[in-house]
């Protein structure tokens, strides 16, 4: 196994455009939309949508889902408590980038750890960060099931499964509650998009 390297080796470099002048090109402001919630809430379909409402709105946006990344990125990590944090935290740095590059990220993870997230939005601190909990309780998730994960993770054919044999713990300040299990999907689009019209600085004076 390669050692670690030594960060105070290592030389920050400046980029020659600041922020401001970044987003005035771009024509907005970079961010994080965080979704965070339990397998089959609809964390991946609403933040697809999003991304195409915005993308088709005119603005720089791009969607990290958490099967997607697990195919490439984060092809070595399973589901152990380890390697759901360093998954969290790999995913943390490239959506910072992403904000970081003036682009809208919507990241669409369980991230089950409160301790995952929180350092999501300190990696994120020189862009404009926003946890959002997609809630559907886990009777509702169960029955929506559309990879039939819960069935293999109630039949012991999968484990370390959040929300049967490992914990997820639900944010405890995020900055928007989307109820999917009481509201349907347009209704919680609707929601999305109008919070991210309210609360993100999407346009600049070009």
């Amino acid at each position: 196994m390669k050692s670690p390297v030594n960060i105070h080796n290592l030389t920050s470099v400046s980029h020659q455009v600041a922020q401001d002048e970044r987003a005035h090109f771009m024509g907005h402001h970079g961010a994080v939309i965080w979704l965070t919630g339990l397998s089959a809430s609809g964390k991946s379909s609403l933040a697809m949508a999003l991304e195409a409402h915005l993308l088709r709105s005119g603005y720089a946006c791009y969607t990290l889902d958490g099967d997607n990344v697990r195919k490439g990125l984060n092809a070595n990590l399973g589901f152990s408590e380890d390697d759901r944090t360093e998954n969290i935290r790999r995913v943390s740095e490239v959506a910072a980038l992403f904000a970081d590059a003036g682009m809208i990220c919507i990241t669409a993870f369980i991230s089950p750890y409160r301790e995952g997230r929180a350092r999501a939005r300190a990696v994120a601190c020189n862009t404009s960060f926003h946890e959002i909990y997609i809630a559907a309780d886990l009777a509702t998730c169960e029955k929506r099931d559309p990879k039939g994960l819960y069935r293999k993770a109630r039949a012991r054919e999968l484990r370390d499964f959040t929300g049967i044999d490992a914990p997820y713990e639900p944010p405890l300040a995020p900055d928007l509650v989307i109820d999917t299990a009481n509201q349907t999907f347009e209704q919680s689009l609707n929601r999305l998009v109008r919070y991210v019209a309210e609360h993100i600085l999407l346009r600049t004076d070009r």
